[in-house]
């Protein structure tokens, strides 16, 4: 079988020619037909489907100068945490007449700003941003560029940009305050790296700063399921004594889960656990996770709903701050005398706080 093509893609020169009309007239059909006599918006249109002409959105960019494409930033595409918010842009964004175009960054500072100066030379008339700490160079690129950008998953009234997220740091202490009603006091805070992410910066301010009537120990870990085992697996290999795990993250939450059970200790009757998001797979798990529910998908859709606003009508949105709820599953419990002599209480040890 030949691979290559008969002949090369029919453009809209093509097209002309075989209506035996200008190239202006082909664009005239295109984009305004009303305006097109019967008779010759009829040749034109015979012509399209003879020659299976499709317009190029890259030309009709030039032309118009619209992309209708949006760009989205995102750390990675590795786990769920961004892929039901990701999907209800790309869901709303379809009904203003939008596509959207995803970049990951792996939160290195220079590869966020190389990937959107890439999204800005494709024509994105719009980006989405995680979270509001990003270099200066990313802020100067869509400033130069005059590029409405919205920060999402993140909360901040003041904000140069309009934020559309969460109280993480609420989200945090929702968490922790579930956890102490339980009677746990001895808590392992586990979150992913902090240093680009100002989500997990703020979850673990709103646990440190809430309760000083508990003893907290924060270890930080790769933002994987994978991470979230290797600190069961350090705390076991130290004697580290926790009574509960509070995941910045279900991804991180799973991963805890996992590994407790493959060391035999019994969730939640020895050690609770609970997670902030509540993915779809929070509910799959066995016992059921415990959580705080972040509503991905409304805010989603609300941040897609407000930028593509924001670029026809030229309205700035407001900041909006979405609800967090708790939801108490099946890995919280009551914490009782119950030990167990493959638990993390064997031979009680206490680790720094940030071990």
């Amino acid at each position: 079988m030949n691979s290559r093509r008969d002949k090369k893609r029919a453009n809209l020169r093509d097209v002309a020619r075989a209506a035996n009309v200008s190239v202006a007239t082909v664009s005239r059909v295109l984009n305004s037909p009303a305006i097109v006599q019967q008779d010759t918006r009829l040749r034109v249109e015979t012509a399209i489907t003879e020659l299976g002409f499709h317009p190029s959105a890259a030309a009709r960019a030039i032309n118009s100068g619209r992309s209708k494409i949006f760009g989205a930033l995102i750390p990675s595409l590795d786990n769920d945490t961004f892929a039901l918010t990701i999907e209800a842009i790309e869901r709303r964004l379809g009904q203003f007449g939008f596509s959207l175009v995803v970049a990951t960054t792996a939160e290195v500072p220079e590869q966020e700003v190389q990937r959107a100066k890439e999204l800005l030379d494709i024509g994105v008339e719009g980006l989405f941003l995680p979270g509001i700490s990003h270099e200066a160079a990313l802020y100067d690129l869509l400033a130069r560029r005059r590029v409405p950008a919205i920060a999402i998953s993140y909360f901040d009234p003041g904000f140069s940009y309009p934020t559309i997220g969460y109280d993480n740091r609420k989200a945090a202490r929702l968490a922790l305050d579930h956890l102490f009603e339980l009677g746990h006091q001895r808590i392992a805070v586990v979150h992913g790296p902090k240093i680009h992410n100002d989500r997990t910066r703020e979850r673990i301010a709103g646990a440190s700063e809430h309760r000083k009537d508990v003893a907290l120990t924060f270890l930080e870990t790769e933002l994987s399921v994978a991470g979230g085992a290797t600190v069961v697996a350090q705390a076991m290999a130290e004697k580290w004594s926790f009574d509960a795990y509070l995941c910045v993250s279900d991804v991180l939450a799973f991963g805890v889960l996992f590994e407790l059970q493959r060391y035999g200790v019994a969730v939640p009757d020895v050690v609770s656990v609970i997670g902030i998001h509540d993915l779809p797979s929070s509910q799959m798990t066995t016992p059921r996770l415990s959580t705080v529910h972040l509503p991905a998908e409304e805010m989603g859709q609300h941040a897609a709903e407000a930028l593509a606003q924001w670029v026809e009508d030229d309205v700035v949105p407001d900041a909006v701050c979405f609800e967090c709820k708790l939801v108490a599953r099946e890995t919280t419990a009551r914490k009782t005398a119950v030990t167990n002599s493959k638990s993390a209480s064997t031979a009680p040890k206490h680790p720094t706080k940030d071990a």
